[in-house]
């Protein structure tokens, strides 16, 4: 797929962020308990739209069902700091797709990320397991 063109998903389109998108992305985040980027919505837009940074919406119809924000070197390395999926457009494909459309937009040849609560979806794609850490600096 090339990189910028809208995705369809049977009624779904993956598409990239744009600040239309901000509220149903913080809504995302709010139902997963991540309070970072919903308590400063300025901020949230910043981080989607800093450089380096590829962030990706799902949409059924105008709605926000899913999104995913990585961070790249552009070259080799990127990872992916945020996904989800709402819990009634789950078991669907839109993680998948989200990913497939978000990787070639990074410009990198992998993927790290960090999840305590999708094991089994990741571990459903092709990968290698690596052990790590998430460092909380204040």
């Amino acid at each position: 797929m090339r990189a910028g063109r809208v995705r369809r998903l049977a009624a779904m389109n993956i598409t990239q962020y744009e600040q239309a998108h901000l509220q149903g992305v913080l809504a995302l985040c709010e139902a997963e308990d991540w309070p970072s980027l919903p308590s400063d919505p300025a901020r949230a837009h910043s981080v989607f739209t800093a450089p380096g940074v590829t962030t990706v919406v799902a949409l059924d119809d105008a709605q926000v069902v899913g999104f995913a924000y990585l961070q790249s070197d552009g070259h080799i390395q990127a990872h992916l700091s945020m996904m989800a999926v709402s819990r009634s457009h789950r078991r669907q494909g839109i993680g998948q797709a989200l990913l497939e459309y978000a990787a070639p937009l990074t410009g990198a040849q992998r993927i790290d990320l960090v999840t305590d609560t999708a094991e089994d979806f990741y571990a459903s794609l092709p990968h290698r397991p690596l052990k790590g850490f998430r460092l909380h600096l204040t």
